[in-house]
């Protein structure tokens, strides 16, 4: 067990991280929230390999991040119920078995199958973000959820980037193979390096996804980052499960090592992280919000350009993935800090929608593509941040209303 100090919460303890469990706990998160992405750059070529079309491709995107959905809703919330380092052993082995399968098969069905396993466990990732909120010294937890979702941002980006250049130089099948045995390696070193976390909840399983419905419904708040995770996923998606279309055929005809390189230009989303965790432990998370809004819709104007111009578009990408992430972890920080019993249950709400807008984000752009082209994902993509500006403007307008009011009754 890697910590520095422990901290009084009521009558008991809990451990504060060091520094290294937190960097553990960043790269972890990288390591296996990567084993999502990794087939995004592979469009193309698996479309070619099983002689498949775009919509099946983008099919098999979609059931992968319907099982990470269907995981957070079912097993995220066990963090709570369950010792948690155990757990994530649990869902790691899981996924390496998940990956391992997708290496070997022999056709579109099996590598769906064992997609929707990945998906499930892979959902590891959101035990681990409310487990280093836990450990998290007092006004540090944004700052502390930054570091670690830093880590998580930049698995998503490398992912694209070591998947196609792993599918470039020596096979697509590679990819998945390796990633399941940097899964299990990740299993180990948590082992090694975290603390044991007894569960803070003590109810059955049954009552434990109850009380997620119930979080929701008393929890405003949560309701209201859940509906703004969720369109700006949906953003997010939109763009990525398409892109490897997009840079395969004309004008640009890129390989798999190029558009993966190409991914590299989202690490500007890893920048926002820790910038948007100090601005909500300053309180700034209603400013924050707005101003990652605006900038995720500005993105799309220079996306829709860059159908034809690879400068615009990767202005796009810089622009989309700043706005995105730092939406998310706005967001985190917000919810983390509404009940500290209850931080995996808040998680699951929250990232169950989260996932589910990616969802629907990919399989409409997706279907898009296949009929307007790349002007009808932008126009989609546009439009979620749009409405999360939406959103904002209304909760503003309400709040002010509930103001006055209450002025008014004295």
């Amino acid at each position: 067990m890697s910590t520095e100090s422990r901290v009084s919460t009521g009558s008991a303890e809990r451990p504060v991280a060091s520094r290294r469990a937190i960097a553990t706990m960043a790269f972890a998160t990288g390591a296996v929230v990567a084993n999502i992405y990794y087939v995004q750059p592979l469009a193309e070529t698996l479309a070619q390999a099983f002689h498949s079309s775009t919509g099946e491709i983008g099919l098999l995107i979609t059931v992968l991040q319907l099982g990470y959905a269907v995981g957070l809703a079912t097993l995220v919330p066990l963090g709570d119920l369950v010792e948690r380092r155990r757990l994530l052993i649990v869902l790691l082995t899981g996924c390496a078995v998940g990956l391992s399968f997708m290496a070997s098969a022999p056709n579109l069905a099996v590598i769906a199958s064992a997609a929707v396993l990945v998906g499930l466990t892979s959902v590891a990732v959101q035990v681990i973000v409310p487990f280093a909120a836990h450990l998290a010294g007092e006004g540090r937890q944004g700052q502390v959820v930054g570091t670690v979702m830093s880590g998580l941002l930049i698995g998503i980006l490398l992912s694209r980037t070591v998947s196609g250049l792993l599918a470039g130089l020596i096979g697509w099948r590679w990819v998945f193979g390796i990633a399941a045995l940097v899964t299990l390696a990740v299993a180990v070193v948590l082992w090694r390096e975290l603390p044991m976390h007894p569960p803070t909840a003590r109810m059955g399983y049954p009552a434990l996804l109850r009380s997620v419905l119930r979080l929701i419904r008393v929890e405003p708040e949560l309701r209201y980052r859940m509906l703004i995770g969720a369109l700006s996923f949906a953003a997010f998606s939109a763009f990525w499960s398409t892109s490897g279309f997009l840079l395969a055929r004309p004008p640009y005809h890129w390989n798999e090592i190029q558009i993966g390189l190409f991914a590299l230009l989202g690490a500007a989303g890893a920048m926002a992280a820790k910038f948007a965790g100090k601005l909500a432990d300053a309180g700034h998370a209603r400013w924050s919000t707005i101003g990652f809004a605006l900038l995720s819709a500005a993105s799309f104007l220079p996306l829709w350009i860059g159908g034809h111009s690879v400068v615009a578009l990767g202005i796009g990408v810089v622009l989309l993935d700043l706005g995105v992430q730092g939406l998310q972890i706005t967001n985190q920080s917000v919810i983390y800090a509404l009940r500290a019993d209850a931080r995996s249950r808040l998680n699951t709400a929250y990232m169950t929608t989260y996932f589910l807008g990616g969802t629907l984000g990919s399989g409409l752009a997706s279907a898009l593509y296949a009929w307007f082209g790349w002007a009808g994902v932008c126009l989609l993509g546009a439009s979620f941040p749009v409405l999360v500006a939406l959103l904002w403007l209304g909760e503003q307008v309400r709040g002010r209303r509930r103001v006055r009011v209450l002025a008014g009754s004295y």
